[in-house]
């Protein structure tokens, strides 16, 4: 028996004008461009995260704003100033008006820990007003290096009066510097520590950890990486929305 296989010559080219040809072809160019469904669960997946994580973080400072306790420094031109002791105050960024009213009050260094370029003391003032000036940036949202509490520590033990640190709204990072500082000189528990900052605002993730697990002891270890990334994904449209308005 003879069998006759086809060769490329003698395969007949599909017809444009057939029906069936014509309904492959549009199958095969629509595939590429179909939505996976897994893409959408990751997207829907991540809002919900990231919306759960900040309602978390947000109903627990509210919580310790609503029970704790209004032991605010009244200080014009500074919102959420408090003496974390005799010698340490903590606050918001100053206006010109709270300059003033720190170097009234025998404040002698303010340590300013934001890193953002837009937001700039006015130095020139803190002359004027014989205020020492001392940067130590630290990221929005992130946690001070042991080398940076080191110098906040020497910062301290070398000034002849008050210190006041601040960093934008007075929050994260004012509050894990405060943290930290609280842990090496006093016997605070972490729970007091953290519960002090949430009771000034909502910190991050990160430094929510770094409040917790901070142990009193030099070197202080930073929150594992994989909080870290977590923190920063819930931390992401706060620090867009700050960083677009410039109010860092």
């Amino acid at each position: 028996m003879n069998t006759t296989h086809p060769t490329p010559d003698t395969i007949p080219e599909p017809r444009l004008d057939d029906p069936a040809a014509q309904r492959g072809t549009r199958r095969w160019l629509r595939r590429p461009t179909r939505p996976r469904g897994w893409v959408l669960a990751v997207v829907i997946g991540t809002v919900v995260l990231i919306g759960l994580g900040n309602l978390a973080i947000v109903s627990s400072h509210l919580t310790a704003l609503a029970i704790g306790p209004d032991d605010d420094l009244e200080l014009a031109g500074i919102p959420r100033a408090r003496a974390i002791d005799d010698r340490v105050w903590r606050g918001r960024a100053p206006t010109d008006e709270g300059y003033r009213a720190l170097a009234d009050r025998g404040v002698e260094v303010v340590v300013d820990l934001r890193a953002e370029e837009f937001e700039q003391a006015p130095v020139a003032l803190l002359d004027e007003l014989g205020l020492e000036f001392v940067h130590m940036p630290i990221r929005d949202g992130q946690t001070p290096t042991t080398r940076q509490v080191e110098r906040f520590m020497e910062v301290v033990d070398e000034a002849g009066g008050t210190v006041f640190v601040h960093c934008g709204a007075g929050v994260g990072r004012t509050g894990v510097m405060a943290a930290a500082y609280s842990s090496l000189t006093t016997d605070e528990s972490n729970a007091g520590l953290l519960w002090e900052n949430l009771s000034i605002g909502p910190p991050s993730l990160e430094q929510i950890t770094y409040a917790l697990t901070v142990d009193g002891e030099l070197p202080l270890e930073q929150p594992p990486v994989a909080v870290r990334g977590l923190s920063r994904l819930f931390d992401g449209p706060r620090r867009i929305w700050h960083n677009l308005r410039g109010d860092v």
